[in-house]
């Protein structure tokens, strides 16, 4: 028999037998629950499965796919998976697959793999196995009580509460919940549990709080087992909303698994003991006095052992009523050291203290060996961003003090506080620490970092980068604040100027299930949204603050698939709406009442010198533009969710709207909308509110306005950037905006990195905070104008995106990646004298539209030249090369 007889043959008995033929070429990696890996304690019993597909085979996609969920490892297979075994489902699903097995609920330990098959029906291999566990989902899962220290110090302790318990036969699994109000760290044994640092993420107190669940099965003994729980104040400070103690607090329980049920083997109780651990929060945790930490080191004990338990001394534990808050799940990843930064040097400040240089600006903690210290000798380190013009260092409100206890080998290291900072003056150290004796640690939160981006100019490589390691520093705590030293706030403004670059650089689809999670926990009886989420206190913005519930949501969605987000919070999209219709009475957004818990009514914000950010028919035109922009999303929200008739009732706002803007904001005579602003003709041209008959003149003033008036600079700030640079990518003004970023001059990235940043400022001279979340919107255009990466609403995920690279003038060469829930986007393409060369590789289970405009000679696909070419032309899964003249 030939060869290709046989082979036929064995395939038609394969398929006899219900058999496929197995295809080696495909691998499955990468497995998420609830867009986590590994995940310990998730915040439901119906989570989503996702995975991705490796080959090195052009057209690869998942036809269907088998997916087995048990809950011990041994019983995952076809004929034992005992909670879920889906069969071969005909489905090309592979991101976010929900799960329709058995009820499993709080608790559950489960295991799962997958394989699929191609279209061809050959089957993979199954995938590694994976695991998860879903945490405590109700508050009567919880058996522990509120325990704290009950000292009667006037400090805010960091404590260490503690407890002895015994386990006499290990089980399959041991699992520890804890719920504390304020940060925590758990100790077992003498050995820190896992790697989380400032955890849990943030939430609003007022209404819930978080649970994290840790897997510690490798870490108990059979026997004694010592378990020490650190805690620290953190957001859980007295005053701010839902804060009920002058303490923090913990409740926690250990849960192990042994012959298919779970048991407590220890719980939070007036039993455990406690006592200051040496450390003490310093400051008020209000914007400007974040303080830092006091650490007595007189009190420290060497280590978490057995031996210096048993030494230490020990005190009753103060147990507190349920405060009555919403126990939940954390559902993002918790902060984590990311990075280690060494100091760049260490000199005398003006004959005084010792000024410590990182390097480079960054958010987390410092740790430092000093010199040999006498007993009680006070060293105060203080950080700060940058200096004034008179060469002091601007107070910030950030410190830390170290009381020594005189004992060789001493040193400091950050534990429940952090900073933002590049310099540290160090007061009352009569020698120099050596600069490779202090380290700098930057931490955020533990997401995927999901891009990368080079192209032949410098300039632009290094303006993103800038921007791209800010966003890194203003992410800790399962959101995006505005800065980590001054406010360390969630501010909507800042979070709508830079969501499109955060989500397009990084992997943040769990960050934003817990910050949106805040934000619908902050919406008032009616309708009333504060301008930054947690709302511990009243804080300036607009209405482009307030509804990042709905922006936000809808980006979430567009870029990682999870329609649940807009499933969850479509009602509170549509109660604040609501607030805001009742401040339009007459059609136009008007000013809406300062109230305790956000101030302000701003339109543009942090604009460059030279333009009036205040002036009424500016921030009536920004803010209407943003209303306008709710409309048109809303309309899709409603559509995506079969709310027909809510669509239409939305396209009809909007057109109302933007006949009133054009109507009542536009100057026919000076021929721009508002104040004339580089904003308030952008807004209208990005929201689609300009009538056609108009679009060339708005255009050519806009244009006008930028060369002319402020000779090619931007002018406009933290709502202006990202609303330009979206508008600029729509375009194509890929030259113009280039020009603009690399102008040297005020106002400027350049002139921000030609002055010594590391990091995007707050202003564009500098004033008060060098770490900041005002102007990082431009980021999202190195990704969708350069690499031409572009995601579309109407395939969420980057399941179905667009390939258009826009070439600005003097870039000859661009490498971009781009990280989607299917897989890596590249994007490589250089010019070699007429020709553009581009190589670009589709993740298998998406589809790349590659767009063709008019005019592109000699377009050549994987070598086959295109005669007649569409307006978009398919790249499915793998590799292509594309080529044109230019």
């Amino acid at each position: 028999m030939k060869l290709s007889a046989y082979i036929l043959s064995a395939a038609l008995i394969m398929v006899a037998i219900g058999c496929s033929p197995k295809n080696s070429t495909v691998k499955l990696y990468d497995l998420r629950c609830e867009n986590l890996t590994e995940p310990v304690g998730i915040g439901t019993d119906q989570p989503a499965f996702s995975w991705k597909i490796a080959s090195s085979v052009n057209g690869i996609g998942q036809k269907a796919f088998q997916l087995l969920v048990a809950s011990r490892p041994e019983l995952l297979n076809e004929e034992q998976a005992d909670l879920w075994n889906s069969g071969k489902k005909e489905s090309a699903s592979q991101v976010l697959v929900r799960y329709e097995g058995k009820e499993t609920g709080s608790g559950s330990a489960c295991y799962w793999k997958v394989r699929i098959w191609d279209q061809k029906n050959s089957v993979s291999d199954w995938s590694e196995t994976a695991h998860f566990t879903i945490g405590l989902l109700s508050k009567k899962d919880w058996k522990g009580s509120y325990i704290g220290f009950a000292d009667k110090s006037k400090e805010a302790l960091s404590p260490q509460l503690h407890k002895t318990f015994t386990i006499s036969g290990k089980g399959d699994m041991v699992v520890l919940h804890v719920n504390s109000l304020g940060y925590h760290e758990v100790y077992l044994n003498g050995t820190k549990v896992g790697d989380k640092v400032l955890t849990p993420a943030v939430s609003q107190y007022s209404k819930r709080s978080q649970a994290i669940t840790y897997d510690i099965t490798g870490m108990v003994s059979e026997g004694r087992n010592d378990i020490v729980i650190w805690l620290g104040r953190g957001w859980y400070s007295k005053g701010l909303p839902g804060v009920v103690s002058d303490r923090p607090l913990v409740m926690a329980q250990a849960e192990m698994l042994k012959e298919g049920r779970w048991s407590t083997v220890v719980r939070t109780d007036s039993t455990w003991s406690g006592r200051n651990s040496g450390y003490s929060t310093e400051g008020t945790w209000s914007p400007g006095e974040f303080g830092g930490e006091k650490v007595t080191a007189s009190l420290l004990l060497p280590d978490l052992s057995s031996q210096s338990i048993d030494a230490a001394i020990w005190n009753k534990v103060l147990v507190v009523p349920d405060p009555g808050y919403e126990v939940t799940p954390q559902s993002t990843e918790s902060n984590a050291i990311r990075d280690e930064i060494r100091a760049s040097g260490v000199t005398k400040f003006r004959d005084g203290p010792w000024l410590v240089d990182m390097g480079k600006t960054l958010t987390g903690w410092v740790e430092i060996k000093f010199p040999q210290l006498k007993p009680g000798q006070k060293i105060k380190l203080e950080y700060s961003d940058h200096f004034e013009k008179d060469s002091t260092l601007k107070d910030q409100g950030q410190y830390d003090i170290y009381i020594a206890s005189g004992k060789s080998g001493e040193s400091f290291k950050n534990k429940f506080n952090y900073h933002g900072f590049r310099y540290i003056l160090i007061s009352n150290l009569n020698a120099a620490p050596l600069a490779g004796d202090i380290k700098g640690y930057l931490i955020h939160t533990d997401y995927h970092l999901a891009s990368s981006f080079e192209c032949s100019d410098p300039e632009l490589n290094s303006i993103h980068n800038m921007i791209f390691y800010t966003l890194r520093c203003l992410s800790l705590g399962g959101d995006l604040v505005d800065c980590p030293q001054i406010e360390r706030l969630g501010y909507g403004g800042d979070g709508n100027a830079s969501t499109l670059t955060a989500q397009t650089m990084f992997d943040l689809e769990p960050l934003y299930t817990n910050w949106l999670r805040a934000w619908a926990d902050c919406i008032r009886d009616d309708g009333g949204m504060p301008h930054t989420a947690p709302n511990p206190y009243p804080a300036g913005g607009g209405p482009f603050w307030c509804g990042f519930i709905i922006t936000a949501s809808w980006k979430t969605y567009v870029n990682y698939g999870d329609i649940r987000i807009l499933q969850k919070y479509y009602p509170v999209m549509q109660k604040w709406l609501g607030y805001a219709e009742k401040y339009s009475p007459n059609g136009l957004l008007e000013p809406w009442p300062d109230t305790d818990y956000r101030a302000w009514y701003l339109g543009d914000w942090a604009v460059p010198e030279g333009t009036d950010q205040t002036d009424k028919s500016s921030v009536s035109t920004v803010n209407n533009c943003f209303i306008s922009i709710c409309y048109s999303t809303m309309e899709k929200i409603a559509g995506l969710l079969g709310k027909g008739e809510d669509a239409a009732v939305y396209r009809t706002k909007k057109e109302k709207l933007d006949n009133l803007i054009t109507g009542k904001l536009y100057d026919p005579v000076k021929g721009v909308y508002g104040s004339g602003s580089q904003i308030d003709l952008t807004y209208p041209l990005l929201a689609v509110i300009v009538p056609d008959s108009l679009k060339d003149k708005i255009k050519k003033n806009l244009i006008n306005g930028i060369e002319v008036t402020h000779s090619g600079h931007f002018a406009c700030g933290l709502v202006g950037i990202p609303v330009f640079t979206e508008w600029a990518v729509t375009e194509k003004e890929a030259n113009l905006f280039c020009s603009m970023l690399k102008k040297n001059d005020y106002p400027g990235y350049l002139y921000m990195l030609d002055n010594g940043a590391t990091t995007t400022w707050e202003h564009w001279n500098g004033a008060r905070s060098r770490i900041h979340n005002c102007y990082n919107g431009i980021g999202s255009w190195f990704y969708q104008a350069v690499g031409g990466i572009r995601p579309d609403w109407q395939y969420p995920g980057y399941s179905n995106f667009i390939i258009d690279p826009q070439i600005p003038a003097g870039i000859t060469w661009a490498k971009i990646t781009k990280e989607t829930p299917y897989g890596t986007i590249e994007v490589k393409w250089k010019i070699e004298k007429t020709n553009f060369i581009m190589e670009v590789s589709v993740p298998a289970g998406s589809v790349a539209r590659l767009a063709v405009q008019p005019g592109k000679k000699n377009l050549t696909i994987d070598s086959k030249k295109i005669r007649s070419p569409k307006m978009f032309e398919k790249l499915t899964s793998g590799k292509h090369t594309v080529s044109w003249d230019i």
